[in-house]
C-alpha cells in the first residue's frame, strides 16, 4: 500500500482540563488535509503517545477514522517495547478500521537485532495490516540495523520504514537492497530532499502541520525533475523545520498552531510548554516564513 508521499505525524490536542479535545482535533484534521498531507500517523511520538492511556488511544483512534472517513489513510502508532501490548493495540486498531499502522524499535529493552527482528515479526504476523517500521535511534536507543531492514522487507505486510537514524550512508543501502515496493519515509524533515535524491518515498513530517503545502510542493517538484525549485523550497522551509525542533516534539510544533490559529492545547507532562525565550524565536520564525510567502 502507497500511503502517499507527505505524512503527517498529528499532534493530540488537549483542553484545559488536559484531556483529548475531540472539536479541536475536527479542525486541525480538515486543515492537515486540506494543507499537503496524503495521510496521518494518530498516536505516535508527535502525538504524544507515551503520555496517553490505552483507553485513550483507543477512543481517539475510532473518532479519527469516524471522521476522516477514507478521505486520506490513517496510520496508527501502536508499538512499544512490550510485545504482547503492541499486538494487543494493533488487534483494537485493525478492528476500528485504520489502513496501516506504525511499530516504533523497542526502547529501554535494549534488544538485540534478533530480538528486533522477532518482535517486529511477531506484531506483523498477528495483524493484516500494512506494517511501517520506525527506526529512531535518539529516543530509542537501539539502531535498526540495514541487514535486520532487509531481512523484515520481505514480510509480506511490511511494507515501509520510517528512518530517523540520520545516517544517509544506511539510507541509501536500504533503498538500494530492499524490494521496489517497499518505501523508505524520512523520519527528520530537513533530510527530506536528499533522502528523496537517495531514492526514499517521502517523508512522515512533524512541519508539515506548518509548511504542509511546502513540503508537498517540494516533493513534487523533485518527483516531475524540477530539482532546483525542490533545492529553493527546502531553502525556504528550512529555518522554520530547524526552529519546530527547539524543544522536546511536540511542544514547539503545538505552539505555532496555536500562533496561527489552530489551539490544540499544551503538551502533557513530563513535557513542558515553551519557555519566553523560545516563543519569540519560534514567533519570529513564523513571521519570517508569513513574509516570504507574501513576498
Amino acid at each position: 500500500m502507497d500511503f502517499g508521499r507527505v505524512i503527517t505525524a498529528m499532534v493530540t490536542p488537549f483542553n484545559q482540563r488536559d484531556e483529548i479535545d475531540f472539536g479541536q482535533a475536527e479542525r486541525l484534521i480538515d486543515y492537515l488535509i486540506t494543507n499537503g498531507s496524503d495521510a496521518l500517523v494518530v498516536n505516535g511520538t508527535t502525538g504524544e503517545s507515551p503520555t496517553l492511556s490505552k483507553e485513550e488511544k483507543i477512543s481517539f483512534l475510532k473518532f479519527v477514522v469516524n471522521y476522516v472517513n477514507k478521505r486520506v489513510p490513517i496510520i496508527a502508532g501502536t508499538g512499544s517495547n512490550n510485545t504482547t501490548e503492541s499486538i494487543s493495540l494493533t488487534r483494537e486498531a485493525e478492528k476500528i478500521g485504520v489502513d496501516g499502522i506504525m511499530l516504533v524499535t523497542p526502547y529501554y529493552n535494549k534488544p538485540s537485532q534478533e530480538g528486533m527482528y522477532q518482535h517486529f515479526l511477531a506484531i506483523a504476523n498477528a495483524t493484516t495490516l500494512p506494517v511501517m517500521l520506525y527506526n529512531i535511534p535518539g529516543r530509542s536507543v537501539v539502531n535498526l540495523a540495514v541487514d535486520t531492514v532487509i531481512r523484515l522487507s520481505k514480510v509480506d505486510n511490511i511494507i515501509a520504514i520510517k528512518e530517523a537514524s540520520g545516517n544517509l550512508d544506511a539510507i541509501g543501502m536500504i533503498v538500494a537492497q530492499t524490494p521496489a515496493d517497499f518505501y523508505l519515509y524520512s523520519g527528520d524533515d530537513n533530510l527530506t530532499l536528499p533522502i528523496l535524491a537517495l531514492g526514499g518515498h517521502g517523508v512522515v513530517s512533524v512541519s508539515s502541520h506548518i509548511v504542509g503545502r511546502e513540503m508537498k510542493q517540494m516533493t513534487d517538484a523533485y518527483l516531475a525533475g524540477e530539482v532546483e525549485k525542490a533545492t529553493q523550497i527546502h531553502q525556504d522551509i528550512s529555518s522554520i523545520m530547524k526552529t519546530l525542533f527547539i524543544a522536546p516534539n511536540p511542544t514547539a510544533v503545538k505552539e505555532a498552531l496555536a500562533m496561527i490559529g489552530l489551539r490544540v492545547g499544551s503538551v502533557r507532562l513530563p513535557l513542558i510548554p515553551l519557555n519566553q525565550s523560545e516563543r519569540a524565536i519560534l514567533h519570529e520564525a513564523l513571521h519570517s516564513l508569513q513574509q516570504h510567502k507574501v513576498s
